[in-house]
């Protein structure tokens, strides 16, 4: 079976193999194994690592699939060079995690991943602004979302937050807001978030750990 995706999180076993996650756009979340990836000179160790997306061939043993070949079509590799892009990355993905099932197609929801990847390493578009959308575009894909904003008070983020909701996909990181839009949308994003997102992510609190920091020494 032939799927493409992006590797979500990846888990080792015993000493040799790991357990890669990935979102794919024909079955949705889908596991594999890949025997000896975690043994040095392995041809799978580099092909199977977070944000990796690529096509992968897999097999049907008696009650899982195993890697047979991977061609890696974008390593990602610039979203580990700094901390603060990592942890935006690292959200992302644990946020498709927790949206996206198994066997449930996922093209929109792999789409939004990648487009949204480049986006954090574009200079020009803000971290900030791009997870904002990220968030509310995949509460939109989930289908349990606010298709206005929740708050009463929230009369400046309103037409970015219909944009983001109905935009084509290509033209979902092609503008850029003021700080007032920005920081009502994300009051509104974050009342969203907690009446529709039932667990705590670890990466989200890492992630507001690193900014509380940031603003903290630069103020």
């Amino acid at each position: 079976m032939d799927v493409t995706g992006i590797i979500l999180r990846v888990s080792q076993i015993g000493e040799r193999d790991r357990r890669v996650t990935v979102l794919t756009s024909e079955h949705g979340k889908l596991s594999f194994f890949a025997r000896g990836a975690a043994r040095p000179g392995s041809p799978f160790m580099g092909v199977t690592r977070p944000f990796l997306y690529g096509a992968f061939s897999l097999f049907q043993g008696r009650d899982s699939y195993s890697l047979e070949a991977a061609q890696i079509k974008n390593y990602f590799e610039e979203l580990g060079r700094d901390v603060e892009t990592t942890c935006y990355a690292g959200y992302f993905l644990e946020l498709s995690d927790y949206y996206n099932r198994e066997l449930a197609p996922a093209s929109r929801s792999l789409e939004l991943l990648y487009r949204s990847f480049l986006a954090l390493l574009k200079p020009a578009i803000p971290k900030r602004l791009t997870r904002r959308i990220f968030e509310l575009r995949s509460m939109v894909i989930d289908g349990a979302y606010d298709p206005e904003p929740p708050r009463r008070d929230a009369s400046c983020c309103r037409y970015t937050w219909h944009y983001i909701c109905t935009a084509p996909m290509e033209k979902l990181y092609t503008f850029s807001v003021s700080h007032e839009i920005l920081t009502e949308l994300e009051q509104n994003l974050n009342e969203s978030l907690r009446r529709y997102v039932d667990r705590e992510l670890h990466s989200l609190e890492i992630l507001r750990m690193m900014t509380e920091s940031e603003e903290h020494i630069s103020g």
